[in-house]
């Protein structure tokens, strides 16, 4: 980057910053950029989204409730990895089945718990076969509770 690019990110980030200074992830100031913000307000909340087999949903649920998680999304969803999908024989005919079911779990925890909620997560969840899924972790920048209007780490 040229050094006037440098000078006109640099003035754009510090204007953003100065606009949204309340939710602002960033530091302005320079080579600091992507450190915690400097007042402590950051990232306090994590989004936990895990791929895994359907049967076992129920031992995730209640490690889950074991370790303090109270809530989280359970969607049926469809698709493919290494695993590519498998064949199987009905009536006598063979079918290729292309997308697998799975259960993608959502649960939003706070930023010390994500870890834990990854680790129980992983341990429930393999049967060491292929197949047993994916996690992703990423963050989340605000939340609200509708009923009660609590906001960020209060809400979850």
């Amino acid at each position: 980057m040229t050094s006037l690019g440098q000078t006109f990110f640099r003035f754009n980030l510090q204007l953003f910053y100065a606009i949204c200074r309340e939710r602002c992830q960033i530091d302005a100031a320079p080579g600091t950029y992507g450190a915690a913000h400097p007042r402590g307000i950051g990232l306090t909340m994590k989004l936990v989204v895990a791929i895994i087999k359907p049967f076992k949903l129920d031992e995730v649920r209640q490690a889950l409730t074991a370790i303090g998680v109270h809530g989280m999304t359970v969607t049926e969803v469809k698709g493919y990895g290494r695993q590519k999908g498998h064949t199987e024989i009905y009536r006598g005919a063979e079918y290729v089945v292309n997308f697998l079911p799975k259960l993608r779990i959502e649960i939003a925890v706070a930023s010390d718990v994500a870890d834990k909620a990854v680790a129980v997560i992983t341990a429930t969840a393999r049967t060491g076969q292929i197949g047993d899924g994916k996690i992703f972790v990423t963050p989340i920048d605000h939340a609200l509770r509708i009923r009660t209007g609590e906001t960020d780490s209060d809400a979850l």
